[in-house]
C-alpha cells in the first residue's frame, strides 16, 4: 500500500468515526449490520425473541438484488446532507465514490455502487438502507421486534404482530396476518425502485413460519414446514424436548459445502507437510468454524462437519504412502488435532435480553 493510499484509508477511517457519533442516534434497533458493538449473533438473538416471544405466523425473507453494485450515488449524497452540513466531508465522500474500481491492474469509473473494500463503504451503505429500508418501515424510531407497527404515508398500522430484522442488506420480517404480509410484500416490491435498487424475486419469498405453521401445512397436505436463511444459519420450525415449538438454527447447506470443498482442497495441497503441521491448522480452522457456528442444536451437524473433515484428511494421508494408514490409527490423530464442537453461544434470550439491559444502563 502506498503512502497516499495509507493517509486516504486514515483520513477514511477518522470521517467513520465521526460520522458513526451521528447516524447512532438516528439507526434503528433493528438494525445490525456495519455498526459498532453490533454483530451477526445480535441479529440472529434478536430475531429467535422475536418469532418466540411475538405471533409470527408468516415470515418475509427480503433479499435486494446487487444491492452494494447499484447504490445511486446522487441519492446518497443527498441523504448523507441531511445530517452532515460539513462541504469539506460532502467533498471527501464524493470524492471517494467517483475512486472507480481496478480490475486486472485497469481502472474503470463507476457510475454506481461504493467504492469497493474503502473503509468508508460499509457506513455508507447502511446510511442508504437507513433511508430506503428502515425508515420507510419504522418512521416512528420503535423496534418492531418490540411491538406491533406499521408504517407511514397513509398506511394503518398493523393490527397484528410485526417484527423486522436487519443485517446489512439482508432483512427478514415476521407477520401474524398473512394479509398484512402480502400487502408489505407489494409495497416493497415498490419502494426500493424509487432509489435505483431491486428486490431480488428469486430469493425473496414469504413462507409459513411459527408455532403454528407445522399444524397449518399438515392441515392442508403442504408437507413439513419451509426454513430460511439468515445469516449463514436455515431457521427451521421444530419442536424441543418438550413438544413445545422451537427455531431451529444449523448451518446453512450451500455455506457448510463450500467451506468443505476449500478444506478438501487445502488438505491436498497441504498433504505431504508433517502430520503435526496439518493437524495444527485443522485445528484452527475448526475452532474458528465453531465460533461462528457453535449454536444451541447445531452440534450435530457440527458432528458431522468434523467427521468429513477427518475423512479428507484420511484419503490425503493414503495417497501420500505406500502403507495404508487405519482408522483405528487416524482416530488417535483426531482425537489428537480435531477439536469436538461444544456451544459456544449461549441461548438467544439470555443473551438478548442482557445486551438490551447494558444498552438501557450504560456505565
Amino acid at each position: 500500500m502506498g503512502i497516499a493510499a495509507l493517509e486516504d484509508k486514515v483520513v477514511q477511517s477518522a470521517v467513520v468515526t465521526v460520522l458513526n457519533q451521528i447516524y447512532e442516534e438516528d439507526f434503528r434497533g433493528f438494525s445490525y449490520g456495519f455498526r459498532p458493538g453490533r454483530s451477526q449473533h445480535g441479529a440472529l438473538d434478536a430475531l429467535y425473541v422475536g418469532i418466540r416471544g411475538k405471533k409470527v405466523n408468516w415470515i418475509l425473507d427480503m433479499d435486494l438484488k446487487g444491492f452494494f453494485d447499484n447504490i445511486d450515488k446522487e441519492h446518497l449524497m443527498e441523504m448523507v446532507g441531511r445530517r452532515i452540513a460539513d462541504t469539506r466531508i460532502l467533498r471527501l465522500i464524493r470524492k471517494w465514490l467517483n475512486a472507480g474500481v481496478i480490475e486486472d491492474g485497469e481502472w474503470s469509473e463507476t457510475e454506481k455502487g461504493t467504492p469497493q473494500g474503502s473503509v468508508i463503504s460499509p457506513l455508507l451503505a447502511n446510511v442508504y438502507l437507513h433511508y430506503v429500508l428502515d425508515l420507510w418501515t419504522d418512521p416512528c424510531g420503535q423496534t418492531p421486534v418490540d411491538r406491533p407497527l406499521w408504517t407511514d404515508q397513509g398506511r394503518q398500522n398493523a393490527q397484528g404482530d410485526v417484527i423486522i430484522v436487519r443485517y446489512a442488506d439482508d432483512a427478514v420480517m415476521g407477520f401474524q396476518h398473512e394479509y398484512e404480509a402480502k400487502k408489505f410484500l407489494k409495497d416493497l416490491r415498490e419502494q426500493p425502485g424509487k432509489y435505483g435498487l431491486e428486490l431480488n424475486e428469486d430469493k425473496t419469498r414469504l413462507i409459513r413460519f411459527g408455532r403454528f405453521a407445522r399444524q397449518n401445512r399438515d392441515e392442508r397436505g403442504e408437507g413439513k414446514p419451509e426454513s430460511f436463511t439468515f445469516p449463514g444459519f436455515q431457521h427451521v420450525c421444530a419442536e424441543n424436548s418438550l413438544g413445545r415449538f422451537e427455531v431451529r438454527r444449523i448451518t446453512d447447506g450451500d455455506r457448510r459445502r463450500k467451506k468443505l470443498l476449500e478444506i478438501k482442497q487445502q488438505v491436498r495441497r497441504r498433504m505431504h507437510e508433517p502430520v503435526a503441521q496439518v493437524g495444527g491448522w485443522l485445528r484452527s480452522v475448526l475452532n474458528g468454524y465453531y465460533q461462528y457456528h457453535a449454536v444451541p442444536g447445531n452440534l450435530t451437524v457440527l458432528s458431522r462437519f468434523r467427521r468429513q473433515v477427518a475423512r479428507y484428511w484420511f484419503h490425503a494421508l493414503e495417497q501420500r504412502s505406500q502403507r495404508r494408514p487405519t482408522w483405528e490409527k487416524l482416530g488417535k490423530l483426531i482425537d489428537q488435532w480435531l477439536p469436538v464442537p461444544k456451544v459456544v453461544h449461549e441461548f438467544p434470550d439470555a443473551r438478548f435480553h442482557a445486551s438490551r439491559r447494558a444498552a438501557a444502563n450504560p456505565k
